[in-house]
């Protein structure tokens, strides 16, 4: 039996992603082993506006393991799912990204022609995010020494990426960004890594069987 497309795999579960108040990010399939050896692994990656924490993702992970056995499309392959949230190092493609992103720091690569928010500038450079306002957002620029806010409109972004930071940005900064919205981590901290990743949840293979429910059907949800 052919493996599920991505498309049709999301088209599946975004319904019970979104009531369960997540947003859903990314769907992707992958396989390992040949013909009757084959294992399938399933990562589901999705976000929302406030703090994720491991039981809430657990009892999502096991909701989108029964519906995906109740819908049956791996038929007798065994699958592996993983549930988890974007890396810290995530381009931002949508306003929701723009927002839940409000004081990262950001490396920024703008469209060809656009004009750089700085004169003189250059069209790639590090800002951190202030707040998203329609189209626009504020950029703050020049660190901690000589920080600076400025509006750019989406539509001059080719690209931005959030960077993981090791330091604390400066008060000032943060202050002209807004800070970071309530329930996302604060940049710098120890606490500033995706913290619902699937190998937290559980580890061995013996602790994976006793956390979730084994499936009735040949097709396996496991909560990697």
């Amino acid at each position: 039996m052919p493996m599920p497309t991505e498309e049709r795999l999301s088209q599946l579960i975004a319904g019970l992603v979104e009531r369960r108040g997540f947003d859903l990010e990314g769907v992707d399939i992958s396989t390992a082993g040949k013909n009757a050896d084959v294992q399938a692994r399933v990562q589901v990656t999705v976000d929302s506006d406030g703090p994720s924490d491991l039981d809430t993702i657990a009892k999502l992970s096991t909701e989108l393991s029964e519906l995906l056995d109740e819908a049956g499309d791996f038929g007798e392959t065994p699958y592996l799912l993983e549930v988890t949230t974007p890396g810290v190092d995530r381009p931002l493609t949508a306003d929701r990204h723009w927002r839940r992103a409000q004081g990262r720091k950001v490396r920024i690569h703008l469209r060809a022609g656009a004009p750089a928010p700085d004169p003189g500038g250059s069209a790639k450079f590090e800002a951190r995010v202030g707040q998203l306002d329609g189209d626009t957002v504020a950029l703050v620029l020049g660190g901690k020494h000589k920080p600076h806010r400025v509006k750019v409109p989406l539509a001059d972004i080719a690209e931005a990426v959030v960077q993981v930071e090791f330091g604390k940005p400066g008060p000032r900064e943060m202050e002209l960004a807004g800070g970071v919205i309530p329930g996302r981590p604060v940049p710098g901290q120890e606490d500033d890594v995706p913290a619902v990743d699937a190998p937290d949840i559980a580890g061995t293979p013996d602790e994976l069987a006793e956390s979730v429910p084994a499936s009735d059907s040949p097709t396996e949800g496991i909560v990697e």
